[in-house]
């Protein structure tokens, strides 16, 4: 493959940590009012966070900060300051991610209308290239293919109006759960149960934390004890039972993840985020904590590339990692973490959360960094680009490499290991080409995947993929010149042949000695030079000079079964 067509390899770099944590625990010991307290209080905040995000999205571009503090004094007016603070920032955030979903939705649909609008203007029948797809099997294929691509423009072009025109269709609660409505049964649901999970997933009880109040929050603010406090909003201040409106719930929190953090922020008295939910399915109310950390200053790569590193290759079921040196030598051997992402997303969460707790064990053990790539499959999970092939489209739609890539970087933090981010590209081929085959041998089966982590690893630290280029094509030795990979990616020759060195190829020896033997002359008749004339050799001592004047020569056997002449006897040879 000619360079031209390659596309341009990004650098690697050190990933960011991560900037914020979150831990969550149930709420013990709830009683009976406790419920119908959160009830009524997430209800009523949840129909002003409605309200509050129908006025956001008609706003749309023009917003500006004096719309912003008077949708804000209109909340304060049904709940309070800080409940309206805290609402008016949630539908702005929620309002900036449908905007960006809307740009990936256009990005998504330009590219399938690229993918059909290519494919028709191919023949019938014409195959693709690893480059480009070809075209349409069948003429019918191609008929439904030109009404997808009618339907795909009309959605195009309408995304795009919404988008110039500042317009977001956001659902709160999620469109999922809203679609489900209509097909109750595909749910497996009453409308009792789905509307249960409505009205709870529309509740709105989190509260932004605050450096220097108590307990780093004056809205829900939790003690160092457990105990949980909520300020009620004005129209239900009447179920307060505490002062200054405030109730204090009979159930208790305890977290034992991060739990000595916690504590220690909430002693501080620094900002801590709190947010309360129903779990509908277990009947149980939780209590979610989050905060925001320091930027940590990350390690040069220089740095990370110091002991070398392990190259880890995501794939859909395990890790495949091996252990290189800093020149880019794997060492030992490969190692695979499996997981299994069927079932429910509790499952696979648990066996991804098991896979990298395992890499990042034999990281800190070898003491060195972990090298991955910065996948994202937005562009290949089109049914538009991979046609037929379903399961495929299956294959890397149910790859998590965005959150799996955030928990492997959030768990890598804790342990002190630094991650090294890499292009993906050719990875996976350019490993099973010069790699695979070299590594493989009676004892161990390299496979495609591990030769892809050695790739990933050499690209990481600075390394051309490629070992080393093939040998001469004529007898694998120096006679059309030697070329290597092994130079400097600026080093001008580089892949030049290898300059002639005179003399003795030797170590012993100087290479600038000049030759002491001259090329003897061959002696054998078969390469016998044309110029040279056949010419008797001297004669040494006769049969008759030795043995007599009537000696007869005697034939001798040889090995091969013939007979050949006493050493002695006259021969003839050849003289220049």
């Amino acid at each position: 493959m000619a360079d031209s067509t390659l596309r341009t390899i990004e650098a690697p770099f050190v990933a960011l940590g991560p900037s914020g944590v979150a831990i969550r625990t149930s709420i013990k010991c709830m009683s009976q009012r406790d419920r119908e307290v959160l009830s009524l209080v997430g209800a009523h905040l949840g129909s002003l966070a409605s309200a509050d995000l129908k006025a956001r999205c008609r706003a749309g571009t023009d917003h500006d900060g004096d719309q912003w503090a008077e949708r804000k004094r209109a909340l304060t007016e049904e709940s309070s300051s800080r409940w309206a603070g805290s609402i008016t920032k949630a539908t702005h955030d929620q309002w900036g991610l449908a905007r960006r979903a809307q740009l990936a939705h256009i990005h998504d649909l330009e590219a399938g209308v690229r993918t059909i609008a290519h494919r028709l203007s191919q023949p019938v029948g014409e195959k693709g290239t690893k480059r480009a797809p070809g075209g349409y099997r069948t003429k019918r294929e191609w008929f439904q293919k030109t009404r997808r691509l009618h339907v795909l423009e009309d959605r195009l072009e309408r995304e795009r109006s919404d988008r110039e025109a500042g317009v977001v269709h956001v659902a709160r609660g999620g469109k999922r759960l809203a679609r489900g409505r209509h097909h109750l049964e595909a749910a497996q649901l009453s409308e009792h149960e789905w509307r249960r999970r409505w009205s709870a997933v529309r509740w709105f009880l989190q509260a932004d934390g605050e450096s220097g109040k108590r307990f780093g929050n004056e809205t829900i603010r939790v003690s160092s004890d457990g105990e949980v406090s909520i300020k009620l909003p004005a129209p239900l201040a009447h179920l307060a039972g505490a002062p200054r409106g405030r109730y204090v719930l009979d159930g208790r929190i305890n977290f034992h993840h991060r739990g000595e953090e916690w504590a220690d922020r909430v002693s501080a008295n620094r900002a801590v985020a709190y947010r309360i939910h129903l779990d509908v399915d277990r009947g149980r109310w939780y209590l979610t904590a989050s905060w925001t950390l320091p930027p940590v200053q990350t390690v040069p790569l220089t740095t990370a590339r110091a002991n070398g590193l392990l190259g880890v290759d995501t794939n859909a079921d395990h890790f495949a990692a091996w252990r290189l040196d800093e020149h880019g030598n794997p060492m030992g051997e490969p190692r695979r973490f499996f997981y299994d992402l069927d079932g429910p997303a509790t499952c696979r969460d648990a066996q991804v959360r098991h896979a990298v707790t395992r890499l990042l064990h034999w990281a800190r053990r070898e003491g060195v960094c972990l090298a991955i790539e910065d996948l994202d499959f937005g562009a290949d999970k089109t049914r538009e680009k991979h046609g037929r092939r379903k399961r495929f489209r299956k294959l890397i739609s149910g790859m998590p490499v965005a959150r799996l890539r955030a928990r492997l970087v959030s768990m890598a933090a804790e342990l002190g290991i630094t991650i090294v981010v890499v292009d993906p590209a050719y990875t996976s081929r350019w490993g099973a080409e010069h790699w695979q085959k070299p590594l493989s041998s009676k004892n161990r089966k390299t496979t495609r995947h591990d030769a892809a982590g050695v790739a990933i690893g050499r690209r990481a630290l600075g390394h051309r993929i490629r070992r080393r280029t093939a040998p001469p094509p004529h007898d694998q030795s120096d006679r059309v010149g030697h070329r290597t990979a092994q130079a400097g990616h600026g080093t001008r020759g580089r892949k030049e042949t290898r300059p002639r060195i005179p003399g003795p190829r030797t170590r012993s020896v100087s290479p600038d000695a000049a030759r002491t033997r001259a090329t003897s002359a061959s002696t054998t008749v078969r390469d016998a030079p044309v110029d040279q004339v056949w010419a008797q050799g001297p004669l040494l001592l006769t049969d008759e000079e030795r043995y007599g004047p009537n000696a007869v020569p005697r034939m001798l056997p040889d090995r091969q079964g013939g007979r050949h002449l006493p050493r002695g006897y006259p021969t003839c040879s050849f003289s220049p």
